[in-house]
């Protein structure tokens, strides 16, 4: 039938349900979101492309729903790049639309032209050019279902002078998949060395989260062999948090308790998840990964298995549909072996680990440094970074869908949220970017309305959201409610300068006179300041009734002291060794 290239665009959309795009609006895709509400698709003008980028994360972890980022050709396209990168690492299936300068101008170096291809080839699981007005659904279309089936970002370049062209088309059918169970040798070879094992150890990753029904496949497989289950580093909601064998976050700042256990280990069933190596560095001085057990990593990338760790058993599958498998394949007497030993160490485990973590205030220093006792000496009265977590999880609801900013403090936190249910904890993965955790809780709570949310920033990465609060106040956004870690300081990169540089306190610190509360206030938001855990908790109490009842944001200010938490890479740093030296003298003047 014949339609116009836009119409044909929207409607392929619509096939796919597509409802939600972020961005900034741009003269490239008017023609397009033009007709976005006759479509019944909403688009969420934010205040910077990378944080809409963010925002289609954030909806998209939350519900399972691919959204889409558009903006305009050039600069604003090329503000997507950490979003798409970090979408990329998150495994998160987005839609990226890059409309391009028009064909008859490209190569001339005309108004932001910008070769969008080449920019985004390794931030995307495939990428493909509108070659033909008459192809532009058939291209959108294929994008969309790679998007799906590598659950990644895919990108569509379309040039711009395409749009308000009249074809004659079909909008093409969606061709459903099926995801992969595992081979079938693969899958027996697991199995028996499942059944063998005197002390299995499951660890569950994103794949598990991302599977329909994986966590509870991962929950039935893990009863039967009375496995303790940890996850990877930043998946905390991949296993429920309330079961007895629950384990913990491996990793930065995760828990001691699933790092002894799996410490113990003579087979480990890695489900779903590719092995990064942030998710198996060692933690608390314990280089925990057993060196001699046998690895079964079941991932649904083939190229990532065997990638950072020996495997003795590779399942290219998706993590549901093999851990019923291998529960249906395991042996009558599996998990038999020291069942009840097993059993009882890993409670006894949790439980010293639970009493330690609750006893923990302090920051330590290094041998040979003493930042974090001088923060406490110069600020005796504020909270320190675990007493604010501690006073947060008396205030977070168990339902509640929460966000975390790359960063010192928020990392400090790893440890303590856990989740009884996928899908609730937004963190910014391997890429690691500042600026996530404000934008992410805005995109999780677009998607699930009735569920509380709160996102977690420090205040380094916090400025660099900040500007969407200038946006999300508008009537027709959801309310969020946001806590920003207050020290004055980028933290992470400060803990490099107390080990390795002597202080060397170069770019770390921030402005004093800056009021985050006070920026929300002046956005028509509710600005709050939090000076103790009393506080604090009362605060957050607050916030979220007034978001769930009153359909009010609140920025919560955490004022805390300067202690400085592990640094994120002990593996990568090392003490620098003057050896030409450096003078001030032999810097020259610039001549005019």
């Amino acid at each position: 039938m014949k339609m116009t290239t836009e119409e044909a665009f929207v409607k392929t959309l619509q096939r796919h349900g597509i409802q939600h795009a972020f961005g900034i609006i741009g003269s490239a895709m008017m023609p397009i979101s033009d007709i976005f509400p006759k479509a019944g698709i909403t688009f969420w003008d934010c205040a910077h492309e990378g944080s809409g980028g963010f925002m289609a994360d954030g909806y998209t972890r939350a519900t399972g729903k691919m959204s889409m980022m558009i903006a305009q050709n050039g600069p604003g396209i090329t503000n997507f790049v950490t979003a798409v990168k970090t979408a990329y690492w998150n495994h998160t299936p987005l839609l990226l639309v890059t409309p391009q300068a028009a064909n008859k101008t490209i190569g001339q170096g005309g108004f932001q032209e910008m070769e969008q291809m080449n920019l985004f080839a390794d931030c995307v699981a495939y990428q493909e050019e509108v070659r033909d007005p008459s192809r532009i659904a058939e291209t959108l279309n294929r994008v969309i279902i790679q998007a799906k089936r590598a659950s990644a970002p895919a990108q569509i370049n379309v040039p711009r002078d395409f749009w308000t062209q009249v074809i004659d088309i079909e909008i093409p059918e969606i061709v459903e998949f099926e995801r992969p169970n595992g081979g079938e040798e693969a899958i027996a070879k697991a199995a028996e060395l499942l059944s063998s094992a005197k002390f299995p150890v499951i660890l569950n990753g994103a794949g598990v989260v991302l599977a329909k029904g994986g966590i509870e496949a991962s929950k039935v497989l893990a009863e039967k062999l009375d496995a303790p289950v940890c996850v990877g580093y930043q998946h905390n909601d991949a296993f429920p948090g309330n079961h007895p064998l629950f384990a913990g976050p491996l990793g930065y700042n995760g828990s001691k308790a699933g790092m002894e256990l799996i410490s113990k280990a003579d087979v480990v069933l890695c489900l779903g998840t590719r092995l990064n190596p942030f998710s198996t560095l060692p933690g608390y001085g314990i280089d925990y990964w057993p060196q001699d057990a046998k690895i079964i990593q079941v991932d649904i990338n083939p190229d990532r298995i065997g990638l950072t760790k020996k495997v003795t058993v590779g399942i290219v599958g998706d993590a549901a549909k093999v851990a019923k498998s291998l529960t249906e394949k395991l042996a009558d007497t599996a998990g038999d072996t020291d069942r009840d030993a097993r059993k009882a160490m890993i409670a006894q485990t949790k439980s010293a680990w639970a009493q330690e973590l609750t006893s923990m205030n302090e920051e330590q220093d290094d041998p040979g440094t003493t930042w974090n006792e001088r923060a406490r000496a110069a600020k005796p009265d504020w909270m320190s970074p675990r007493m604010a977590w501690r006073a947060i999880q008396q205030a977070l609801p168990v339902e509640a869908i929460i966000s975390s900013d790359i960063g010192n403090n928020c990392a400090i936190g790893n440890a303590y949220p856990a989740f009884n249910e996928g899908r609730k904890y937004l963190a910014p993965g391997l890429f690691g970017p500042c600026g996530y955790g404000l934008p992410a809780i805005v995109g999780a709570k677009i998607g699930q309305p009735d569920v509380p949310v709160v996102g977690f920033a420090g205040d380094g990465a916090f400025g660099i959201a900040v500007n969407e609060l200038t946006a999300i106040g508008r009537g027709e956004w959801p309310a969020v409610t946001q806590i920003v870690f207050r020290n004055y300081q980028w933290g992470a990169e400060k803990r490099n300068s107390t080990l390795w540089f002597e202080d060397n306190f170069v770019g770390t610190e921030l402005d004093e006179e800056v009021s985050y509360a006070g920026i929300a206030k002046a956005c028509g938001l509710e600005g709050v300041v939090a000076r103790t855990q009393e506080e604090l908790t009362a605060a957050l109490a607050k916030a979220i009734e007034d978001q769930m009842k009153h359909g009010k944001t609140t920025l919560i200010e955490a004022m805390i002291n300067q202690e400085l938490g592990e640094p994120f890479r002990r593996d990568a740093m090392k003490k620098p060794v003057a050896v030409a030296g450096i003078d001030p003298a032999d810097m020259r003047e610039q001549t005019v």
